[in-house]
C-alpha cells in the first residue's frame, strides 16, 4: 500500500529565551498553501533571540519547500535573529545548502547611457544596416539579371504560364483600386487649384496644374507606391512563407533555381503591369479633374478638353511612362529581396513585410527625385 504525503506543520516553542521551531510532514509543492500560512502564523515576534529551526519530522522536501525554509531563515535574520537549521537530514543538506546560494548576489545597478553617444551608436547601426540591405538588393538585382539572361539564351525555360498568372494578379486585378485612387487624387487637385487659383482669375491654369502634375509626377508615383504596398507585399510574405515551409530548399533540391521559378516571372509581370496602370491611372486623374472643372469650377468639357491639349505634350506624357518599369524594377527587387530574408518565425515574416513596403516606397520616391533631376537637365 502507498503511504500518504503527511500534512506540514510547523511548531513553535520558548525554551530558555530561545524560539525552537520544529518542521515536520511533506514540505512539498503539494501542501503550498498551508506552507505559505504556516510561515505567515510563525511567532516571530519583536527583539533579537535566537531561532533554531528542527528539521527531523519532515518526511518530504522538495525545491518548493527547501526554498520556504530558506525564506524563513533570511527573515529571522532581517529581522536581527541569530537563526539557524537543527538536525538536518542528510539527504536533504545538498537541497537547503543549493537554496542557500539563491539570489545572493545584488544585481548591478544599470549604468546611465550617455544620450550623444547612444544616438551614434543608433546612427552607425543604421549606417551599417542600410550597407547590408544594399548589398542584398545588388545581391538580388545581379541574380535576376543573370537568370533573364539564361532566359535569352534558351527562352523555352521561361514559365510564361507563371508570368502571365502573375500579370493578371498585378495588374488586371489592380485596375480598379489604381482608378479609384487616381480618380479622386486628380479631383482632389482640380478642386484645390480652382479654390486657390480663383482668387487670382487663373481659373484656366488648373488644368494645366492639373495635367502636368498627374502626368509627368503624381500619377505614376501614386501608382507605384499603390503598387508597392499591394503586390510588393504580397511578394515578400509569399517567398517568406516558402522560406518558412523549406519549399525554396526543396526546389533547390530537385535542381530548380528559385530565381528562375519564382522571382523572375514575378519581376517581370510587374515591369510590364506597372506602365500599364500609370496610363490607365493618368486617364483616370484627369477625368476626375476634368468632372470638378465641370461641376464645381464651372468649365465646360470642351473648354477642359482644348486646355488639356495645350498643356501636355508628348514629352510629360513620356516622362511618366519611362519611370515606371524602373520602379517596377526596384519594387520586385525589393519585394523577393526581403521574402528571402524571412527567418522561421511569423514574427519575422511580419518585419520583413512591413521593410519590403517601406524599403519601396522610399526607393520609389527617391528614384523619382533623380528622374526629376534628370529629365530636367537635358530639358524634358
Amino acid at each position: 500500500m502507498q503511504n500518504t504525503p503527511s500534512n506540514p506543520i510547523l511548531t513553535a516553542a520558548q525554551v530558555a529565551g530561545r524560539l525552537e521551531l520544529a518542521a515536520g510532514g511533506s514540505w512539498t509543492a503539494v501542501h503550498a498553501s498551508a506552507l505559505e500560512s504556516l510561515l505567515e502564523s510563525a511567532p516571530l515576534g519583536p527583539g533579537a533571540r535566537p531561532v533554531s529551526v528542527d528539521l527531523t519530522a519532515i518526511g518530504e522536501l522538495d525545491t518548493f519547500g527547501a526554498w520556504l525554509l530558506e525564506r524563513l531563515m533570511r527573515t529571522c535574520r532581517d529581522r536581527g535573529y541569530d537563526a539557524s537549521f537543527v538536525a538536518v537530514p542528510e539527504r536533504y543538506r545538498g537541497l537547503l545548502d543549493e537554496m542557500g546560494q539563491v539570489n545572493r548576489q545584488t544585481p548591478p545597478a544599470a549604468r546611465r547611457e550617455n544620450s550623444l553617444l547612444a544616438g551614434l551608436d543608433r546612427l552607425g547601426r543604421t549606417i551599417a544596416g542600410s550597407r547590408e540591405e544594399a548589398a542584398h538588393f545588388l545581391g538580388m538585382l545581379g541574380a535576376l539579371g543573370a537568370a533573364l539572361a539564361r532566359v535569352i539564351i534558351r527562352p523555352r525555360t521561361f514559365r510564361l504560364t507563371s508570368a502571365v498568372h502573375q500579370l493578371d494578379r498585378v495588374g488586371w486585378q489592380a485596375i480598379g483600386i489604381i482608378l479609384l485612387i487616381t480618380f479622386l487624387i486628380g479631383s482632389i487637385i482640380a478642386q484645390q487649384g480652382f479654390f486657390h487659383f480663383r482668387r487670382f482669375g487663373a481659373d484656366d491654369y488648373v488644368v494645366d496644374l492639373v495635367a502636368i502634375l498627374v502626368v509627368r509626377e503624381i500619377g505614376v508615383l501614386i501608382v507605384a507606391i499603390m503598387v508597392a504596398g499591394r503586390s510588393g507585399s504580397s511578394y515578400t510574405a509569399e517567398l517568406g512563407s516558402m522560406k518558412m515551409r523549406e519549399e525554396l530548399d526543396a526546389l533547390r533540391t530537385m535542381g530548380l533555381d528559385p530565381v528562375d521559378v519564382l522571382m523572375l516571372p514575378r519581376v517581370l509581370a510587374l515591369i510590364c503591369a506597372l506602365p500599364i496602370l500609370t496610363f490607365l491611372g493618368d486617364l483616370s486623374a484627369l477625368y476626375g479633374g476634368g468632372l470638378v472643372a465641370w461641376f464645381y469650377g464651372g468649365m465646360s468639357p470642351d473648354i477642359y478638353l482644348a486646355r488639356l491639349q495645350q498643356a501636355v505634350s508628348i514629352d510629360h506624357f513620356m516622362v511618366g511612362l519611362i519611370k515606371a518599369p524602373f520602379m517596377a524594377l526596384v519594387i520586385g527587387v525589393v519585394a523577393c529581396s526581403q521574402g528571402l530574408r524571412v527567418r522561421g518565425s511569423a514574427e519575422s515574416l511580419g518585419l520583413r513585410t512591413t521593410s519590403s513596403v517601406v524599403m519601396s516606397i522610399f526607393l520609389v520616391i527617391v528614384l523619382d527625385g533623380c528622374f526629376a533631376i534628370f529629365f530636367a537637365s537635358i530639358g524634358m
